[in-house]
Protein backbone atom coordinates (compact mmCIF):
# COMPACT_ATOMS: atom_id res chain seq x y z
CA UNK A 1 0.00 0.00 0.00
CA UNK A 2 1.33 3.41 -1.01
CA UNK A 3 0.73 6.47 1.15
CA UNK A 4 1.04 9.97 -0.31
CA UNK A 5 1.29 13.20 1.66
CA UNK A 6 1.19 16.58 -0.08
CA UNK A 7 2.54 19.85 1.28
CA UNK A 8 3.36 23.31 0.05
CA UNK A 9 -0.02 24.78 -0.77
CA UNK A 10 -1.10 28.23 0.32
CA UNK A 11 -2.26 31.67 -0.69
CA UNK A 12 -0.31 33.60 -3.29
CA UNK A 13 -0.91 36.63 -5.47
CA UNK A 14 -1.29 36.30 -9.21
CA UNK A 15 2.11 36.06 -10.85
CA UNK A 16 3.64 34.42 -7.81
CA UNK A 17 5.08 30.96 -7.30
CA UNK A 18 4.57 27.93 -5.11
CA UNK A 19 6.23 24.54 -4.91
CA UNK A 20 4.18 21.52 -3.98
CA UNK A 21 5.76 18.38 -2.59
CA UNK A 22 4.40 14.86 -2.38
CA UNK A 23 6.16 12.36 -0.16
CA UNK A 24 5.48 8.70 -0.83
CA UNK A 25 5.89 5.75 1.49
CA UNK A 26 4.98 2.10 1.59
CA UNK A 27 5.76 1.24 -2.00
CA UNK A 28 8.53 0.96 -4.55
CA UNK A 29 8.74 4.64 -5.44
CA UNK A 30 11.12 4.24 -8.34
CA UNK A 31 8.51 2.11 -10.15
CA UNK A 32 5.60 4.49 -9.64
CA UNK A 33 4.22 6.88 -12.21
CA UNK A 34 3.50 10.05 -10.26
CA UNK A 35 1.05 12.77 -11.21
CA UNK A 36 -0.62 15.92 -10.01
CA UNK A 37 -4.32 16.59 -10.43
CA UNK A 38 -6.42 19.50 -9.29
CA UNK A 39 -10.04 20.10 -8.53
CA UNK A 40 -11.73 23.48 -8.32
CA UNK A 41 -15.13 23.94 -6.64
CA UNK A 42 -17.91 22.62 -8.84
CA UNK A 43 -15.50 21.15 -11.39
CA UNK A 44 -14.18 17.71 -12.14
CA UNK A 45 -10.74 16.63 -11.08
CA UNK A 46 -8.33 17.38 -13.92
CA UNK A 47 -4.85 16.22 -14.86
CA UNK A 48 -2.11 18.78 -14.36
CA UNK A 49 1.18 16.96 -14.86
CA UNK A 50 2.76 13.51 -14.73
CA UNK A 51 6.20 11.95 -14.68
CA UNK A 52 7.46 8.46 -15.38
CA UNK A 53 9.45 6.50 -12.85
CA UNK A 54 12.73 7.30 -14.53
CA UNK A 55 11.97 11.02 -14.51
CA UNK A 56 12.97 11.38 -18.14
CA UNK A 57 9.52 11.98 -19.58
CA UNK A 58 7.02 14.52 -18.36
CA UNK A 59 3.49 15.45 -19.37
CA UNK A 60 1.56 18.68 -18.83
CA UNK A 61 -1.93 19.93 -19.36
CA UNK A 62 -2.02 22.69 -21.97
CA UNK A 63 -3.23 25.14 -19.36
CA UNK A 64 -0.01 24.86 -17.34
CA UNK A 65 2.64 24.27 -20.00
CA UNK A 66 5.52 26.68 -19.69
CA UNK A 67 4.50 27.67 -16.15
CA UNK A 68 4.61 24.44 -14.13
CA UNK A 69 7.47 21.95 -13.82
CA UNK A 70 7.21 18.46 -12.38
CA UNK A 71 10.24 16.63 -11.04
CA UNK A 72 11.02 13.73 -8.78
CA UNK A 73 13.75 12.66 -6.42
CA UNK A 74 13.73 8.88 -6.18
CA UNK A 75 16.28 8.94 -3.37
CA UNK A 76 13.83 10.98 -1.27
CA UNK A 77 10.65 9.29 -2.52
CA UNK A 78 9.31 12.72 -3.35
CA UNK A 79 7.73 14.38 -6.37
CA UNK A 80 7.53 18.14 -6.78
CA UNK A 81 5.41 20.58 -8.73
CA UNK A 82 6.99 23.99 -9.22
CA UNK A 83 4.26 26.45 -10.13
CA UNK A 84 5.26 29.83 -11.56
CA UNK A 85 3.28 32.71 -13.00
CA UNK A 86 0.25 31.57 -11.10
CA UNK A 87 -3.18 32.74 -12.20
CA UNK A 88 -6.46 32.97 -10.30
CA UNK A 89 -7.78 30.11 -12.45
CA UNK A 90 -5.10 27.86 -10.93
CA UNK A 91 -6.98 28.02 -7.63
CA UNK A 92 -7.93 24.48 -6.63
CA UNK A 93 -7.16 21.61 -4.32
CA UNK A 94 -4.10 19.88 -5.74
CA UNK A 95 -3.78 16.11 -5.36
CA UNK A 96 -0.81 13.85 -5.76
CA UNK A 97 -1.54 10.49 -7.39
CA UNK A 98 0.41 7.34 -8.13
CA UNK A 99 0.11 4.10 -10.03
CA UNK A 100 2.41 1.24 -10.93
CA UNK A 101 2.52 1.66 -14.70
CA UNK A 102 5.01 2.03 -17.55
CA UNK A 103 3.14 5.07 -18.89
CA UNK A 104 1.66 8.29 -17.57
CA UNK A 105 -2.14 8.35 -17.53
CA UNK A 106 -4.22 11.51 -17.69
CA UNK A 107 -7.46 10.08 -16.31
CA UNK A 108 -7.97 10.16 -12.57
CA UNK A 109 -9.62 6.73 -12.64
CA UNK A 110 -6.35 5.16 -13.77
CA UNK A 111 -4.56 6.04 -10.53
CA UNK A 112 -4.66 3.75 -7.52
CA UNK A 113 -3.19 5.93 -4.80
CA UNK A 114 -4.07 9.46 -3.76
CA UNK A 115 -2.97 12.01 -1.24
CA UNK A 116 -5.32 14.08 0.87
CA UNK A 117 -4.87 17.22 -1.22
CA UNK A 118 -3.45 20.66 -0.56
CA UNK A 119 -5.23 23.94 -1.20
CA UNK A 120 -3.74 26.46 -3.61
CA UNK A 121 -5.40 29.86 -3.75
CA UNK A 122 -4.29 32.54 -6.18
CA UNK A 123 -5.64 36.02 -5.57
CA UNK A 124 -6.03 38.58 -8.33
Amino acid sequence: QVQLVESGGGLVQAGGSLRLSCAASGGTFSRLVMAWFRQAPGKEREFVSGIRWSGGRTWYADSVKGRFTISRDNAKNTVYLQMNSLKPEDTAVYYCAAVYSPVVHTRADDYDYWGQGTQVTVSS
